[in-house]
């Protein structure tokens, strides 16, 4: 079988299984076999991968010989890089990349592949139930591919390429841009009141006049608070797509500043409000203790 060519026995490689990208995995189920290498690896990642059910190859040169395609879901700030290895392997076969990166990064990883490039964009939350969470796929075979999880709970869809765009990351930008950029500014607008002795105004006003902005800043504590130092490099990538289109890019550095501040709160189980205002004041130039 041609590595370049997607049929109903392909077999998949995954890098590097975190939540979203073992989500994916596990709903790969039309796939020959779905790999992954746990070299350099945690074992939180090993454990993803074992409940996901991919099969240990060892190492990266092993994933991308054996691999016909090969998904890669990482930090955004590491999708050029590891591409780099990918194609440094001699890698052969369809490279998959699901990262959330501005259109010029995705092009810098075309570059690596040509046609056996596919843009990629995951929107949801890791693919645990039907109706949650898409993937789009921009390239010469994407429609080919969306069989390998067909039936399972994440929803594949192709999207037209153009000769000089990126659809599904351009799309991926546009949708983060607002959800996760919205987010940040929620927080920053909390933390400003806070400094001054007016949240509790601000949170009875919004009662008022904007009912579901006092518990939705609970939940964006919550849940974003966790994954802030990986929506930072999402921001920086946000921030250069806009910037490329012309458009005012200081909007997603602010909110990538945001999020470095928070960064601290990686695996934090649910921090609360209280807990990330306090974060955000300790981290403002001029606050307590500031050398500034």
């Amino acid at each position: 079988m041609s590595k370049a060519t997607v049929t109903a026995v392909t077999t998949i490689g995954f890098l590097h299984p975190g939540k979203m990208g073992a989500s994916l995995a596990a709903c790969a189920t039309g796939a020959a076999e779905r790999l992954w290498a746990s070299a350099g690896r945690s074992p939180a990642t090993a454990t993803r991968a074992v409940t996901a059910g991919l099969v240990d190859v060892g190492s990266l040169d092993e994933l991308c010989r054996r691999s016909d395609v090969i998904v890669s879901i990482c930090p955004p700030s590491a999708a050029d890089g590891v591409a780099a290895e990918v194609a440094a392997t001699g890698f052969g076969g369809v490279y998959i990349d699901a990262n959330a990166v501005s259109p010029a990064t995705a092009q810098r990883v075309e570059a690596r592949f040509g046609d056996r490039y596919i843009d990629g964009g995951v929107i949801g939350p890791p693919a645990e139930r039907p109706g949650t969470t898409r993937l789009y796929l921009a390239g010469p075979q994407a429609a080919g591919l969306a069989p390998l999880w067909a039936g399972s709970a994440l929803d594949v869809r192709a999207l037209s390429a153009t000769a000089d765009g990126a659809p599904a990351s351009t799309l991926k930008m546009a949708y983060a841009a607002w959800t996760k950029g919205s987010n940040a500014l929620l927080l920053a607008v909390n933390a400003l009141a806070s400094q001054a002795g007016a949240l509790d105004a601000l949170r009875a006003e919004w009662e008022l006049s904007q009912p579901g902005l006092r518990e939705r800043s609970d939940r964006v504590a919550a849940g974003s608070g966790p994954k802030a130092w990986r929506f930072e490099g999402e921001m920086a990538e946000i921030a250069a797509t806009m910037a490329a289109a012309g458009l005012p890019e200081g909007f997603h550095r602010g909110a990538e500043e945001l999020y470095h501040r928070l960064a601290g709160f990686k695996d934090h189980p649910a921090p609360t409000l209280a807990e990330i205002l306090a974060t955000l004041a300790e981290s403002s130039p001029g606050a307590p203790g500031d050398a500034g």
